[in-house]
């Protein structure tokens, strides 16, 4: 069975469309998602409107839960308070995404499950116990294993932190997608993962960036400017 997971798309039409056209050609068998739908792009209604039309199965991200639960936005800057600049920008972000999504939506977002289990898969937006905190491609072997072992498959998938690679344990296998949108790592293609079997493999999808930039000054988002420039330079920077 091969199956696709698309992870951290982030409002972005223009990247999702790519990603698309690109799982036409790679046909799998069943396509799911990692959350983080809608925050930070230029069109959350259309994200969450297709992927709802889609009907893929998937998971609540950080940033879902925290448009359809403002609160978990609070409780996790609290622990962060040297952060609270580019909190101020998130929360700010968030009151126009929340609004342009509509309670209807918002509503749906909090249906979303934490885990979804597909043999020989299992997917979290994060990790197991939080969907704000994941570690990163450095984490060691004892630490991955930790967390994502009690998960019970084979392969473990999460997303949330746009960095996207793979680590080959005794036991399991620790993914992560990349993103869609806002990629961390350097490369700013869209990036989504294939697994065939038990082989992973990251897709990087090429999309026109300018357009996204232009849709985004376009939009009601506020800091557009900063998200353009985090699209373009597949780089995280405070605003």
């Amino acid at each position: 069975m091969r199956i696709a997971i698309v992870s951290d798309i982030h409002g972005n039409r223009t990247a999702f469309e790519a990603v698309l056209n690109d799982l036409r050609q790679t046909s799998p068998d069943l396509v799911l998602h990692g959350g983080d739908l809608a925050d930070g792009g230029s069109s959350p209604v259309e994200i969450v409107d297709q992927i709802r039309e889609l009907g893929w199965p998937g998971v609540i991200g950080n940033t879902d839960e925290m448009l359809a639960m403002p609160e978990t936005l609070e409780e996790f800057a609290s622990q962060s308070p040297s952060l609270k600049p580019l909190f101020d920008v998130v929360r700010e972000m968030a009151a126009a995404t929340r609004e342009t999504l509509g309670p209807e939506r918002l509503a749906w977002l909090r249906t979303l499950p934490q885990s979804q289990i597909h043999a020989p898969i299992a997917l979290v937006h994060a990790s197991p116990q939080s969907r704000w905190r994941a570690p990163t491609p450095e984490a060691s072997d004892a630490e991955l294993e930790s967390i994502y072992l009690p998960l019970g498959q084979p392969i473990a998938v999460y997303g949330h932190i746009h960095c996207s690679f793979s680590r080959k344990l005794a036991p399991i296998t620790i993914v992560n997608t990349g993103s869609v949108s806002l990629s961390l790592d350097g490369d700013p293609r869209a990036s989504y993962l294939l697994i065939d079997g038990s082989s992973p493999q990251i897709r990087r999808v090429e999309y026109d960036i300018e357009k996204e930039i232009t849709n985004l000054r376009g939009s009601r988002l506020p800091h557009a400017e900063w998200v353009a420039k985090s699209l373009k330079t597949a780089s995280f920077q405070m605003p």
